[in-house]
């Protein structure tokens, strides 16, 4: 399955194994996963499992993480996109098989709009083209940045619950109060 979607500054396209060493320079940096469980990855082979992970999710789900590029550069810098979180393993706040909307960036690249950028054209994308009735969010109650976007997209806070130990806030958009 081929995804591709542009925004004003990014390319967002299907996640390749050939970008590993951004997933790499991504998912191995402690400040990417302050608020993700502080266990960043050391190894290539690890970023190359997680490339796979996504890779299937494309094949089993129609959908899965986007590989952002900056226009200017061509540089990978980090990914954004919608996943198809499946069965308990996966489930969070009480719910299982639901899509959310996520991003993750390059530590340089922070602080210039990106994620805002590509969680609009991905959300554009889910409600539109894939057609999916209900999008959600999750993100780390101190993590300012990602708890700002979810809510500038328009997704609306439903609650605040514990994860690992952890507080997080629980996001939702319905389709038909999308856009309104």
């Amino acid at each position: 399955m081929k995804f591709y979607l542009e925004t004003e500054r990014l390319i967002l396209r299907e996640l390749l194994e050939s970008d590993i060493d951004g997933i790499f320079e991504l998912d191995s940096n402690k400040e990417v996963h302050e608020y993700l469980g502080k266990n960043p990855i050391k190894t290539k082979e690890q970023a190359l499992t997680n490339i796979q992970f996504i890779r299937t999710q494309y094949q089993e789900f129609g959908i899965g993480r986007f590989a952002c590029i900056e226009k200017a550069s061509g540089d990978f810098i980090g990914w954004s996109g919608l996943k198809f979180n499946t069965g308990e393993k996966e489930a969070l706040n009480g719910h299982k098989d639901f899509i959310d909307i996520g991003y993750r960036f390059i530590p340089k690249y922070w602080g210039k709009g990106y994620g805002y950028e590509s969680a609009v054209a991905c959300l554009e994308f889910g409600f539109n083209q894939m057609n999916y009735d209900m999008i959600y969010g999750a993100a780390d109650v101190e993590n300012i940045g990602s708890n700002k976007i979810l809510s500038k997209i328009g997704l609306q806070f439903v609650n605040e619950f514990n994860y690992k130990e952890v507080k997080v806030n629980w996001y939702k958009l319905n389709k038909s109060d999308y856009g309104s």
